[in-house]
Order: structure tokens, then sequence, then C-alpha cells
């Protein structure tokens, strides 16, 4: 029986551009195809894996990529290791042979020893060597924060696309359809431990970090951290900083002078969350600043406050650990299939 495999090898992937550690738990879309542009570069043959279709539940949806190396070195995975092993295998196979294959593992697969804990099963299409024109496309877009639409075709070959306006992710006509969103960029607002905790909680989950503070101390131990950082001077004067539908902006104040209008230069942006830390109590003060200077409802309606979903969370950790599973989970929900992004100023 084939042994199982680690989680994520990035063996020969190059330093993420935006920031965002390579080395995260799950490998993102845009870090799979940098795998397969880099393996490209180094003259490596290499081979992209995408979930088509499953049955049963799974840990990964339709669409999710993955890509292996000739060597063995890969990026990203389909399981918690139940048939990594077994997909680095075959696709070696399939750089051998040329020519893209589809393929089943779990429940109706004829490899009978690769069995997926949920029971369920999971079918796979095998490209061997896609056009590296597209990949490069494909990453370029990506990077530029443009969501991002793969064709692939069952017969081999593969279009990078502009994924807007969003196609659903299934089989048209023998033609796989996948949708692809930018990473997640966490923009931080504030000062003190709990900023910096959300830093490194951020870049350890894999999302592109910026940081703007007045704390010069903490900008630098950002930096060092691997996230970009920038110097908030006075209160209301924010550089240039812009953020996108795939974007969260996060504010932790504990002076919260400075937040009114921070908060509506946020606001303008079409970023997908807008958080700010403090009590119910200090949140209406908030609004009630805002009402002032002319913030309509609609748009006070998108601040999260109080912020996270770990109630009333004192310790700065616990703080920034609940900010991001409610940050993390609106991205999940803006990028789930068929959902576009509501939250546009």
């Amino acid at each position: 029986m084939v042994q199982n495999a680690p989680a994520l090898r990035v063996d020969g992937l190059s330093d993420s551009a935006d920031g965002a550690p390579v080395d995260a738990v799950a490998a993102t879309s845009l870090q799979v195809l940098r795998f397969v542009a880099d393996a490209d570069r180094r003259s490596q043959r290499v081979v992209l894996v995408t979930i088509t279709d499953l049955t049963g539940s799974s840990s990964r949806p339709a669409g999710t990529l993955m890509a292996v190396a000739e060597d063995g070195g890969f990026a990203g995975s389909f399981s918690g290791g139940c048939i990594e092993a077994a997909v680095i295998t075959e696709a070696q196979e399939a750089i051998r042979d040329g020519l893209p294959r589809q393929v089943r593992y779990g429940a109706g697969s004829p490899y009978l020893d690769i069995k997926l804990p949920c029971g369920g099963g999971v079918d796979l299409l095998f490209q061997p060597e896609p056009h590296a024109d597209e990949i490069r496309r494909a990453v370029s877009m990506l990077e530029e924060r443009v969501a991002l639409t793969l064709v692939q075709r069952a017969s081999g070959g593969l279009r990078a696309l502009p994924g807007s306006p969003r196609q659903p992710t299934g089989w048209q006509r023998g033609t796989f359809i996948s949708w692809h969103a930018p990473p997640l960029r966490l923009l931080v607002i504030g000062h003190g431990v709990e900023s910096l905790a959300l830093v490194r909680l951020g870049l350890a989950y894999g999302a592109a970090i910026t940081l703007l503070s007045p704390d010069e101390r903490v900008l630098a131990l950002a930096e060092q951290l691997g996230a970009h950082a920038n110097l908030l001077t006075t209160p209301g004067v924010m550089p240039d900083v812009k953020a996108d539908p795939w974007s969260a902006i996060v504010l932790l104040f504990h002076d919260h002078a400075w937040e009114p209008l921070l908060l509506e230069q946020a606001l303008a942006q079409p970023a997908f969350f807008i958080g700010a830390m403090g009590s119910r109590r200090t949140h209406a003060n908030r609004l009630e600043k805002l009402r002032e200077h002319g913030v309509p409802e609609q748009a006070l309606a998108r601040i999260a406050a109080p912020l996270g979903l770990i109630p009333s969370a004192r310790d700065p950790v616990t703080l920034a650990l609940s900010a991001l599973a409610q940050v993390v989970d609106g991205y999940r929900r803006v990028t789930a299939i068929g959902q576009e992004p509501e939250n546009r100023p």
C-alpha cells in the first residue's frame, strides 16, 4: 500500500512576492501555480493536478490545485496525507507518458488499497507540462489581485482567463472550469501587542499582511516577521494602501481618537471585511462620531464590532486569533462558489 505523504512539500518554490510565507499549512492556488512556473524555469517537467469532482465529505473543494514535479517535489494537498503519495506517483507516470489522465481515488476507485477516511471519493485531472505562457499569465493575474478562471480540456491544454464574471466550477462539454480568488490580504491598522499578534498569526495562516502603525518598534518587528509596514504619523493620514474585494481591514487601537478618519477611508474601499477593536459601548461612541462626519448608515453597518468570534477576548493573542478567525470566515464566504463579494463602497 502507498504510504501517506506530508500535506505540503514545496521544494524549489520561490519566495512569495506578496509577503505570504511559502510554507503555509496549505498552499494557495497562487503558490501552486508559482511552483509550476518555477519548475518550468528550472527546465523541470511538472504536472498540474485538479480536483474535478468528489463524493461524500472532503477536506478540499472541487477546483483545488496541486502540482508535482518530476523529482517528487510538490505544492498543495488534497487530503490530510491520505492520497498525496499516490497522486505523486500517478503524476510522475503522467510525465513519462506525456498525456493527460483522469483518476479516481476512494469510493468507486480501481485502487482498492487507497481509501479516504471520510469514505468519499475524489476525481482528479492530471495535466502534464501545462502551457508555460498560460501558467505565467495565471500567476500574473493573481499577483495583480485579479480573480482567475482556469479552463482545462480533458484531452489536454489549459487557458488562464480573468475570472469576472464568475463561472461555476465544474465540467462543461469536456472542459473543466475552475475559479480562483487572489489570496487573502489583511491590512492591520493599530498599535500595541494586539497588532503584532495579528500580524504573526495572519502570516502563519498564509495571508499577505500590511501593518500601518504609529509605533515604529512594532513596525520593525512586523517587518522582521515578513509583513509590509508603513508608518502612521497623524490620525487620519493613511498611506496610499489600496484594499480590494479580497482584502480585510482590521483596526486595533486603544486610543480611539485615531479611528474616525481612518475608518472613513477604509469604508471608501471595497474590502470584504472591516472590523475595529472595542466594546459595544466603544463601538456606539465610534458610530456616533462617524455620523457626525456624515458617514451614511449603510456604510456604518459594514463595521464589524465587537471584533472577533470569541466573545470578550482580552488577552492580545486570543483577541488576534478571534479576529483572524472572523476574517478568514468572511474570506471563505466571499470566495465560495457562486457568491460575489458584497461589501462595496
